[in-house]
């Protein structure tokens, strides 16, 4: 199934209307030659060890701002507002690009590097987030983000990258450096963000359980101490025990310095 470009001598079978071609060079053409070269590619990035798992960020749980690298009239950029508005709505910054064609792999390249370079400026951030997304394609149309130069900007972000190229039988180079891959873009907006009443319920439940987990320890506290207060008897009749116990104390002390004293005044009296 394989396209192949054939060089060599044609020759026919005498007698027979019937040709042949001796092949002297064969290379794979049209998407055999695609695939061979992002084979190439992918083994290069591979040795480089662009695609270790030790290099990829991870993906923030809640983050402020997400910057969107996609085309403006394509469906995928209002998949992913309307995924990220019903789940957890947040600001989205989008930087419009060609996502296929002569220019694409630049273009999304420069998107890359100016979130990273992104100055404060009217109020905005830099985003926490970026989703790198388009919709299907065939390996042509898709190949701009096989192109090393978007692979290299993915690996040397500073922001976590979340790829959503094509559907998901679809596998660009960029899926394997990204720090996470998503196989739609939809699901990369379910990935991005999480789901605002979930959270709300959790809190819920985490606060019920600490009010609760609250006056478990108070009323196991106070348990504890009636039944040191039993154990120990009243504060009153301790404190007056104990005082009681100190006069002696200072009695029995007072006595013995007296005779002391008087032991050696008799000494100092004899001599």
């Amino acid at each position: 199934g394989m396209e192949v470009i054939c060089s060599g001598k044609i020759t026919t079978f005498s007698g027979q209307s019937r040709y042949q071609i001796i092949i002297d060079e064969i290379e794979l053409a049209g998407q055999g030659a695609l695939l061979k070269k992002l084979e190439e590619r992918r083994q290069k990035f591979l040795e480089e060890g662009l695609f270790k798992s030790e290099n990829k960020k991870n993906i923030p749980f809640l983050p402020e701002t997400i910057g969107v690298i996609t085309s403006s009239s394509g469906a995928v950029i209002n998949d992913i507002l309307h995924r990220v508005k019903d789940r957890f709505p947040m600001k989205i910054y989008l930087w419009s690009v060609s996502v296929q064609g002569e220019n694409a792999s630049k273009e999304i390249s420069n998107a890359i590097d100016g979130f990273n370079d992104y100055k404060k400026l009217n109020g905005l951030k830099k985003p926490d987030l970026i989703i790198v997304a388009r919709g299907g394609g065939s390996l042509e149309d898709l190949w701009a983000f096989n192109e090393e130069i978007v692979i290299r900007s993915v690996f040397n972000s500073n922001i976590p990258i979340i790829s959503a190229i094509g559907h998901e039988t679809d596998t660009t180079l960029i899926d394997f450096v990204s720090d996470l891959r998503a196989p739609t873009p939809t699901a990369a907006a379910e990935k991005a963000v999480p789901v605002l009443n979930d959270l709300r319920i959790k809190m819920l439940e985490l606060s019920s359980r600490l009010q609760n987990s609250f006056k478990n320890k108070l009323n196991l506290n106070h348990e504890k101490l009636e039944y040191l207060t039993r154990v120990l008897g009243a504060q009153d009749e301790i404190i007056v025990n104990k005082s009681q116990k100190l006069d002696f104390f200072l009695k029995d002390l007072e006595n013995s310095f007296n005779d002391i004293l008087y032991e050696n005044q008799n000494k100092i009296s004899q001599i």
